[in-house]
């Protein structure tokens, strides 16, 4: 899972990739570091075109403001752009993973 470093990389991102899982996190919380590498190891065999990406919005307030995270963890799932998943705060990953798993699989038909 790669760590953006500002808003055009992932609008970039957004654009040049089908499918983005954005990870909004901070370095203190602790839900966001347990969770962040059950998601990466998880998702990315099962969903190998999915790009997975971290925001630490600590350091970008900014950019997570934008996308409307105020509390943590946030996962929020684009497809062609568009944003079809978001989940808040305390969240399943299994549930998160069936969301994921309906639109993907609509996706690549």
């Amino acid at each position: 899972m790669n760590q953006l470093e500002n808003q055009a990389q992932l609008d970039t991102l957004k654009q040049e990739r089908e499918a983005v899982l954005i990870l909004f996190g901070g370095a203190n919380c602790g839900v966001c570091q347990t969770i962040k590498p059950q998601i990466d190891d998880k998702f990315s065999v099962k969903f190998s075109e999915l790009e997975m990406v971290y925001i630490d919005c600590e350091q970008l307030q900014e950019v997570c403001a934008q996308h409307g995270v105020f509390s943590l963890p946030v996962v929020q799932v684009f497809f062609m752009g568009q944003k079809f998943i978001e989940k808040v705060r305390g969240f399943s990953l299994l549930e998160l993973e069936q969301e994921i798993e309906k639109t993907y699989v609509k996706m690549k038909r």
